[in-house]
């Protein structure tokens, strides 16, 4: 993942009832927790977590 890619957020991380579309805002190599993402969902809230808590979106299930 990098920057500018659109994710679908977990709901263990936002705790909201399905996945949460997003854009990656920041990708963090940190020491102790391993690759940390940073996204932005499309209502404006900002979420972080490791990697594994989130999902590429392909170009055909969401158009931007």
């Amino acid at each position: 993942m990098k920057t500018g890619d659109r994710v679908l957020i977990s709901s263990q991380v936002t705790g909201r009832k399905d996945w949460t579309a997003a854009t990656v805002i920041e990708v963090e190599q940190n020491p102790y927790a391993g690759i940390v993402i940073t996204a932005k969902a499309d209502d404006g809230e900002i979420f972080f977590e490791k990697e594994d808590m989130f999902r590429l979106l392909d170009n055909e299930v969401y158009a931007r």
